[in-house]
């Protein structure tokens, strides 16, 4: 006869079993094995077919166009639809631009197209694509004056970084938007959790750069790719002007209809804020964000070529420093492209790193990026190396000193203080690449010093500083100084029009597609060339400004004036075997407007140093110079890459 237990027995099993199930589910979901684990990639999960997608005008409490009115900045949205049906809000991926209508973004140039009911259809580059899939919202804001926004442009001034600005206070439910650009029915961000990642290149970089700059909660990372810091820099080098146009130029390329009619007043600022002699005025500091690197609190992924001669290395070497005083968390790489987005020459790993970023600063994800070392850079075409901080542990400035040589114009390069002078003369038909070109030739345009062949690689990371004393024949004169690897090298080409890719017929695809706006964009390859020697930092200035940027003077004939030139950033390696060169020469044809005047100069070697970043400091160059000979390399003429055409630039893609 089966036996049964009671009825009180069975009760009391049943709990212990239940509490021992609640205990071992319990004790699995706090186990790191768990399937319940913390997520450490955002998935694509979510339609990108049906995706949300709709416009806002947001109000910057601005009126710069004058019409009565604050304006109001278009920002077009493309968002997964699932996360907002559950009650779950999403991050946002932030591009602001000038380019959506009149130039078009990345390698392809696209625009942004609509539908019948003024919807965004296609949003350019992969962005959408690839991230709205994975629960991200995806914003392209245009920039006050431009596309389908009311006001004007400031280029980079207060309205500018202003608009964007509204919009992350709009998705952190700060701001008022519209859903038209002059009706009154106003929209909320429920959708949004707030927290954003500004991205873009050249422009829409530098407007991440001033954003940030505010100090604006809810930004959480800023991913700048060739963005200008300050943008005195960008036209003007030291007094030096860099190429003809300005702000007002540049506003005129980019503005709408509305824009043009209305914005006089504004575009007649920019033209009296920015004159022709080089000085510093108050326009400049308005839009200079290095001076307000302190309020960052985003975090910073940094992207540069370091042979942009467009928006050029100086700017993102003045804006890494000033974020590491003030302990801003950071991250960069450093290709050796011109002016190119890292999707163009390195795209695999280029979406994979920046997912994983937005993944972490965004959704929280606990994926080791943050523990990778801080810098990638390119040592050579498709070759890349790291380093666990930028600039590498061990770099110190160490000062070097030009002495005379052997024949008149090719001295010497070493650690020792020297005496006597060089002269050259100003020669505006000529560039760093002729002057490169002849550094073992005497020539009477430039002052060269070499080293010996080094028995050691020497690496140079960060900002370089030249210091001159110099005496002009005339009232006025530009000065330049670039650093050049003296030795047999495979480079990108720079100087090409593609500025180190070329662009293929084939595609390859990025994120999920619909029929207005596809994922999939033309392949690219690295674009090189062999060269005998390669400028890897450049920097100029008008001798007129040696005493303040301010207020350039008029220079004395025959008296000495000493000024510090800024040399643009870079991380490079000059090899065993290879010299070193510093080249101070007039005017770089291209890349500076020539003086007033086409003056000589006496170069005081007594009172002339470079102070150069250097990974060792004194000792590593001691080490790689020892037992070289000192004297200057026998004359000959070295093949390098052409000084690109740059009559006129735009921080464009």
């Amino acid at each position: 006869m089966p036996t049964h237990t009671p009825l009180r027995a069975r009760s009391t099993i049943w709990r212990a079993l239940a509490l021992a199930a609640v205990a071992a589910l319990t004790a699995a979901l706090l186990t790191p094995s768990a399937a319940q684990a913390a997520p450490r990639e955002s998935r694509p999960v979510y339609s990108y077919a049906h995706a949300v997608r709709e416009a806002v005008w947001v109000d910057t409490g601005l009126d710069e166009d004058g019409d009565g009115r604050t304006d109001r900045v278009a920002a077009d949205i493309v968002r997964p639809a699932e996360p907002a049906r559950q009650g779950r809000r999403v991050p946002v991926v932030m591009d602001a631009s000038p380019y959506y209508s009149c130039c078009g973004r990345g390698n392809e140039s696209q625009l942004k197209t609509y539908d019948a009911h003024g919807r965004v259809v296609r949003m350019p580059l992969f962005y959408d694509n690839y991230f709205v899939p994975r629960g991200y919202a995806v914003v392209g804001v245009d920039l006050t004056g431009t596309n389908r926004s009311t006001g004007c442009v400031d280029v980079g001034g207060r309205s500018e970084i202003r608009s964007a600005k509204a919009v992350v206070d709009w998705l952190n439910g700060r701001a008022r938007a519209y859903t038209t650009s002059t009706g009154t029915r106003t929209v909320k961000a429920t959708w949004s959790n707030g927290r954003t990642g500004m991205i873009g290149k050249s422009w829409d970089a530098t407007i991440a750069n001033g954003v940030a700059a505010t100090g604006v909660k809810g930004l959480r990372t800023i991913v700048p790719i060739s963005g200008i810091s300050s943008w005195y820099d960008y036209y003007v080098a030291q007094g030096a002007r860099l190429y003809d146009g300005g702000p007002g130029d540049l506003a005129g390329y980019v503005e709408n209809s509305g824009a043009r009619a209305h914005c006089a007043a504004v575009h007649k600022r920019l033209a009296d804020g920015s004159p022709a002699d080089g000085d510093w005025t108050p326009l400049w500091t308005e839009r200079d964000y290095v001076k307000d690197a302190a309020k960052v609190r985003a975090s910073v992924f940094l992207v540069h070529g370091m042979q942009d001669l467009n928006v050029r290395t100086k700017h993102f070497g003045q804006w890494w420093d000033a974020l590491a005083r003030h302990g801003v968390r950071r991250k960069i790489w450093l290709s050796q492209t011109g002016h190119v987005d890292p999707f163009d020459y390195r795209r695999g790993a280029w979406v994979d790193t920046l997912h994983r970023w937005f993944d972490h600063e965004l959704l929280g994800y606990d994926n080791g990026v943050d523990r990778e070392p801080m810098a990638d850079i390119e040592r050579h075409p498709d070759q890349w190396v790291t380093s666990r901080a930028w600039p590498p542990h061990g770099t110190r400035t160490t000062t070097l000193r030009p002495a005379p040589g052997t024949r008149p114009g090719v001295g010497t390069l070493g650690l020792r203080p020297a005496t006597g002078t060089e002269t050259f003369t100003d020669d505006p038909g000529l560039s760093e690449s002729d002057w490169a070109a002849h550094a073992t030739t005497p020539t009477p345009e430039k002052a060269g010093f070499v080293t010996a062949p080094l028995s050691r690689d020497l690496r140079l990371s960060g900002s370089s500083r030249v210091t001159v004393t110099v005496t002009p024949t005339t009232s006025s004169a530009h000065l330049s100084a670039v650093l050049v690897d003296l030795g047999p090298d495979t480079i990108r080409d720079y100087a090409d029009g593609g500025e180190g890719i070329t662009t293929l017929t084939a595609r390859d695809c990025w994120g999920a597609s619909t029929a207005g706006d596809s994922a999939c964009f033309r392949k690219t390859r690295a674009k090189t060339a062999k060269v005998d020697h390669t400028v890897f930092s450049r920097g100029w200035a008008d001798l007129g400004h040696h005493a303040s940027l301010a207020h350039g003077v008029p220079l004395v004939p025959g008296t000495a004036y000493t000024m510090t030139l800024d040399l643009a950033a870079t991380d490079h390696v000059v090899p065993r075997g290879h010299r070193l060169a510093l080249i101070v020469a007039g005017t770089d044809r291209n890349l500076v407007e020539a003086p007033a005047t086409r003056p000589s100069l006496a170069l005081d070697l007594s009172r002339t140093t470079a102070r150069l970043p250097l990974a060792g400091g004194a000792p590593a160059f001691a080490r790689a110079t020892a037992g070289g000979t000192p004297t200057a390399p026998a004359p000959r003429i070295m093949d390098g890459l052409r000084t690109p055409d740059l009559p006129r630039l735009l921080p464009a893609g």
